[in-house]
């Protein structure tokens, strides 16, 4: 199989079947991790289930790992409703015969502010969106990985779990992602299924950059660069491959005994103290 820049990839998830909630993404000028998880997990050998409330959007990133030689098919669902969960596993199984690798990466921000200005109905549908979606997945992606006594959870979090932030409904369902992950990690290591999280700290991608730029009625270069200054690592923020490539090896047999692990990608944004 032949990807970006005509390399010809290293197989490190040959015959896996991952399934990628959160795999389209939104408009922009670069490219969103969920699509760059999708790509990087397809270019090395794992035939994907793509899944995005917008079908279109799963469709363009399946579609994408098709014309480059790889297996995927697109799935349409809301992360937040219990019979959505049990249908994307469902398809997933259905395409390729298998679960081996759930990645969660839906998340929302947006109106946050602290618990006296917060409004109650911003803290509810964030929470709906970035925690229990991740449960509702877990819950119905387990059952088939306890059957094959195998299977990787990626959950994408944040560093806004442990950095100071003024979104507080952000910050803490990403700190309730990052103990779900460490309660699902212990729960199930007995069947030979792990879990990790990974926290993208400030990272070049439409929903960060793109959308706030919009939001804000200025440059899309304008917000990049104020995200940059923040960044120890270089003054530059990450990109969503930066992501991908944590997901990849954590989905791999190089991280096997790697489990309830929460691993920052972040330049060390979250290591900055003072």
């Amino acid at each position: 199989m032949v990807f970006r820049g005509g390399l010809v990839s290293e197989q490190r998830l040959a015959g896996r079947v991952a399934l990628v909630i959160g795999g389209g993404q939104t408009p922009g000028e670069t490219v969103g991790n969920g699509r760059a998880i999708s790509l990087t997990l397809a270019r090395h050998g794992a035939s994907v289930v793509v899944v995005d409330r917008k079908l279109e959007r799963a469709a363009a990133t399946a579609g994408e790992i098709g014309d480059a030689g790889g297996r995927a098919v697109a799935v349409v669902g809301d992360v937040t409703k219990s019979d959505d969960c049990a249908a994307m596993v469902a398809a997933t199984t259905a395409a390729f015969g298998a679960l081996d690798v759930l990645v969660n990466n839906v998340g929302i921000g947006g109106n946050d502010g602290g618990p006296v200005t917060l409004d109650e109905e911003v803290w509810d549908r964030i929470h709906e969106v970035n925690l229990k979606g991740m449960y509702l997945s877990c819950k119905h992606a387990l059952p088939v990985m306890r059957a094959q006594g195998r299977g990787v959870i990626v959950n994408i979090s944040s560093v806004a779990a442990p950095c100071m932030t003024p979104m507080l409904a952000y910050k803490t369902s990403k700190a309730g992602v990052n103990a779900l992950t460490h309660a699902v990690a212990m729960g199930n290591a007995k069947y030979g299924i792990r879990a990790n999280g990974i926290m993208p700290g400030l990272m070049d991608t439409p929903m960060a950059v793109d959308a706030a730029a919009a939001v804000a009625g200025v440059d899309r270069r304008e917000v990049a660069a104020a995200r940059d200054a923040q960044v120890p690592l270089g003054a530059q923020q990450g990109t969503a491959w930066d992501v991908a490539n944590a997901a990849l090896f954590l989905a791999s047999d190089e991280a096997k005994f790697i489990t309830a692990v929460t691993l920052p990608v972040d330049g060390g944004q979250s290591a900055r103290i003072g």
